[in-house]
């Protein structure tokens, strides 16, 4: 979803949008996740009560009918009926389903808890799908150097600096693509903002400050009025698709793009080499990340246990057995 289409949504979810936004600090991407999630509920309702013709295409269905009498009449059992819909029509998983759950359960609490337009929340006890809890994907060391060596082109300073950002320091790509030159300071270290508008400071290692220094040798300078640090062909703050574009392009290079790998995966990357390597402790680990819950970085743990069961598994006498 774009953020033009947002005036396409019922007036009630643009408002609600520019407030998770500017008082409760949701990043952009955050904030069209959101709007997706609440376009595609409503979109169910207004279908269901047929309030549009049977063979109205999804995005021919007009929201802006969608007013707070109608959502006044929305029910948990609703709620419970789109989350079928979402999982045998849309094939959505458990995790876009989950995902799905918070966003109405938010924009419901918003509407009765902040504007006070409901006396009371009807998805106040809207259940969340079970998900499966699943090992991140992340690169060996020996991947993450592969990686590293196969950038080239045109652009590969630029590249091999975001990836080296990445794979050490474990930042969020939206965390990268904000960042400023300005932003780094000569002790080798940068503030970054990040989930929940929330501040941290970043500690480039040596390896980080060598390619951006490398980088800035070669990033254009005439004419260029953006401050970005990584820009675009267009001389203009890098947009995050082209990042990942790049990074996927590179891990194919690599012989790893058939893994499901991803940039997020090089955060992932970049927490289990603190851990597994490093000794880092995970409530410093935490810091490191700007997980605001432990729970969220202690999943690495998991991995250096699910690490080692493997190296055990992989014993050649693993599978002997007694003769008798």
């Amino acid at each position: 979803m774009r953020r033009e289409d947002f005036n396409k949504l019922p007036q009630l979810v643009q408002d609600y949008l520019i407030y998770i936004e500017a008082i409760k600090g949701h990043s952009s991407l955050s904030v069209i996740e959101y709007a997706s999630d609440l376009r595609t509920f409503f979109r169910y309702i207004v279908r269901s009560r047929n309030l549009c013709e049977k063979n109205t295409e999804d995005a021919d269905i007009d929201l802006t009918i969608v007013d707070i009498n109608l959502i006044k009449s929305i029910t948990l059992n609703d709620a419970y009926r789109f989350l079928i819909y979402c999982k045998n029509e849309r094939k959505n998983n458990e995790a876009t389903r989950a995902r799905r759950v918070v966003s109405i359960r938010r924009f419901f609490a918003y509407l009765t808890d902040n504007l006070g337009l409901l006396e009371t929340n009807p998805m106040k006890n809207l259940d969340t799908p079970k998900t499966k809890k699943s090992l991140p994907k992340y690169l060996t060391l020996q991947e993450a150097q592969s990686l590293l060596s196969v950038i080239d082109g045109k652009y590969k300073e630029r590249d091999f600096a975001i990836i080296t950002l990445f794979l050490n320091c474990g930042m969020r790509l939206a965390e990268l693509v904000s960042i400023d030159y300005s932003d780094i300071k000569a002790d080798g270290t940068l503030v970054i903002t990040g989930k929940g508008n929330k501040e941290r400071t970043v500690y480039l290692n040596q390896a980080c400050i060598d390619a951006i220094t490398t980088y800035m040798k070669v990033r254009p300078n005439e004419g260029v009025k953006d401050r970005a640090l990584f820009l675009s062909a267009r001389n203009q703050r890098i947009n995050p698709r082209t990042v990942e574009i790049m990074v996927r392009n590179n891990l194919e290079k690599a012989g790893l793009g058939n893994r499901g790998l991803s940039v997020h995966k090089l955060r992932h990357t970049a927490a289990t080499l603190m851990y597994q390597h490093g000794n880092v402790d995970v409530l410093l680990l935490k810091e490191i990340l700007g997980h605001e819950n432990l729970g969220t970085t202690e999943i690495y743990t998991h991995i250096t246990s699910e690490a080692t069961k493997k190296a055990v598994d992989s014993n050649p006498l693993a599978d002997n057995k007694p003769k008798w």
